[in-house]
């Protein structure tokens, strides 16, 4: 089981870093969020009805990535093709399910293509930022759309890679499926509060309070991940500092680790500024900024994948105890 989570984990590696996202027409985060779209409208009773999204919909999306898997499996082992293509089968479907839930090259992707076009377009760099950053970007400067991007990609690390990743890694200790299953679950939770979470949007409440619980220890995590990807483990002593100065209690950690690694000021105009005393980032910082959440998110899928295989993968089994034979003198 640990080596067929492990190559779910390669496969859906392999495939962000070769196709980066599934087309949207197939996407099942695009099909989960047009589910929810149908509940972003006035509703009567909108706390109580955001508190039964919040529990359902997540759930009935982990349901259904569960029964992808399981049931895949179940249908090669029913057709009597044996253990090991069972096996693999079980590896590729649970693998391009990973794949869809995940996102790394993308983020990566959209960051670079924002703080290049800042140097030479701005207002081509405002009209990318839309896409990544949650802020109006009509009034930024060069030097603050480098440092939305940045702010964007350390947060949505995170959001997008490490929390699915984290809860595939647990759930597969019982089996690929569960993991697949715990992912998606992770991720309409994330989905939901992206897109309902507002203040003043009481359907949203619920969700944004969920995902609050859930991405507590992935902030964390990625927070890490980053820092060991500048090449700056110290930086996550700076961080705390600035990491509670944002409303949400997760977002700050990736985001301050970032500014403290870097060694540049972060800032979203009239919510925080992260390392204050610092200049904003330059074309250089930003370009780090970047990489530096890359090799975080290949150390992520790297640690999923140990954590996945575990020992069972390094140690062979033990021979069956031979019974009925007397021991040798």
């Amino acid at each position: 089981m640990g080596l067929t989570a492990l190559a779910a984990v390669g496969l859906a590696a392999a495939l962000d870093a070769a196709v980066a996202e599934p087309p949207s027409r197939v996407h099942p985060i695009a099909a989960f969020g047009r589910v929810v779209d149908a509940v972003d409208r006035e509703w009567t009773r909108p706390r109580a009805v955001g508190v039964a999204v919040a529990l359902v919909l997540p759930l009935a999306f982990a349901a259904v990535a569960w029964g992808v898997v399981e049931g895949t499996a179940s249908v090669v082992a029913d057709a009597e093709i044996g253990a090991v293509p069972s096996a693999v089968a079980t590896a590729v479907v649970a693998g391009v399910a990973l794949f869809s839930l995940v996102s790394l090259r993308m983020l990566v992707s959209v960051a670079t293509e924002v703080i290049e076009a800042a140097e030479g377009d701005a207002d081509a760099a405002r009209e990318s930022a839309i896409a990544l950053v949650g802020r109006d970007t009509s009034t930024l400067s060069a030097a603050e759309i480098r440092s939305a991007a940045v702010e964007s990609a350390a947060e949505n690390l995170a959001d997008g890679l490490v929390a699915p990743l984290v809860a595939f890694a647990v759930g597969a200790q019982a089996s690929p499926a569960v993991g697949v299953a715990a992912a998606a679950w992770v991720k309409g939770v994330n989905t939901l509060d992206s897109m309902l979470g507002y203040p003043g949007t009481p359907v949203g409440t619920a969700s944004a309070r969920l995902d609050d619980a859930v991405m507590w220890v992935p902030a964390r995590v990625s927070a890490v991940l980053l820092a060991v990807a500048a090449g700056s483990p110290g930086s996550l002593l700076d961080a705390r500092e600035w990491a509670r100065v944002p409303a949400s209690p997760n977002s700050g950690w990736p985001m301050a680790t970032a500014a403290a690694a870097l060694g540049v000021r972060l800032s979203k105009p009239g919510a925080y500024v992260l390392n204050p005393d610092a200049d904003l980032p330059s074309l250089a910082a930003a370009r780090a900024g970047v990489r530096a959440v890359a090799i975080a998110g290949a150390l992520a899928f790297l640690l999923a994948g140990v954590a996945v295989a575990g020992p069972s993968a390094a140690t062979p089994a033990a021979p069956p105890a031979v019974t009925g034979v007397a021991a040798w003198p």
